[in-house]
């Protein structure tokens, strides 16, 4: 399936974003990439080509982003504080710009969005559900690290805090719990097979908060024969999307 090469300019990352587009019609569907980063990944790795018929049908539409993953989480050296405000900055760029990009080409200024995304991606997609339930009404989180200071050292700060959902989401409460429960709905799959270490933990560990808390969420846990890997998200992906929309 052809898409469509935007690069949209940043002010918040001081240079311009690549993001690839696939679908004419549709709810709009946010693609957070995985550890690597790229615009192009989705469609290269073959997730496009399996969601073919949503997106041909009109159901879907998918807006694939790249990331600053490596300067927020994954690169060694650079120090952990200035690493969580790349993040950030990228979250500045999503909400602000992306956003209105987004409901601009599917000429809907107050259209809802749905977000997801495979390994880090899937840390994205909860973390933009859980903090903008009024913009993200849907999030599919595939084989996601739920603990954010995995990938800094250990380190913390309240930065880190507010952007690692296995600390802050069992302190909600009140007004901010209510936005989540009205708004939003999370979907969390996980395998259980080679390379899910961590991963499935962490699954496991987020939906016991949502339970708890009242979080509208699907805990999905596939067999001991299902790994970290595309060929696996592939069949995740088609089936959720194809059950939601």
């Amino acid at each position: 399936m052809s898409g469509v090469h935007d690069r949209i300019p940043s002010p918040q990352l001081g240079r311009p974003v690549h993001m690839w587009r696939f679908g004419w019609y549709g709810k709009p569907v946010l693609v957070f990439p995985s550890a690597a980063g790229f615009a192009h990944e989705w469609k290269s790795q073959g997730m496009v080509d399996v969601l073919a018929p949503l997106i041909g049908g009109g159901r879907i539409k998918l807006y694939c982003p790249e990331s600053n993953v490596a300067a927020a989480w994954t690169r060694k050296d650079e120090h952990p504080a200035l690493k969580i405000r790349h993040h950030l900055a990228y979250e500045r760029f999503v909400m602000d710009t992306l956003v209105p990009q987004i409901r601009n080409d599917c000429r809907s200024p107050d259209m809802r969005i749905a977000v997801t995304g495979c390994s880090l991606g899937g840390l994205y997609a909860a973390l933009f559900a859980l903090k903008y339930p009024e913009t993200f009404d849907f999030a599919l989180c595939m084989s996601g690290r739920y603990w954010s200071p995995t990938f800094l050292d250990g380190f913390q700060n309240q930065d880190v805090y507010f952007n690692n959902p296995l600390a802050f989401a069992p302190n909600l409460h009140g007004a901010e719990l209510e936005r989540i429960r009205r708004n939003t709905f999370l979907t969390m799959v996980c395998g259980q097979g080679k390379w899910e270490e961590g991963c499935i933990e962490e699954t496991q560990a987020l939906c016991d908060v949502f339970e708890s808390k009242g979080i509208p969420h699907q805990r999905d846990i596939w067999g001991r024969d299902v790994k970290h890997d595309w060929e696996w998200w592939k069949r995740q992906a088609l089936f959720h999307f194809s059950q939601r929309y």
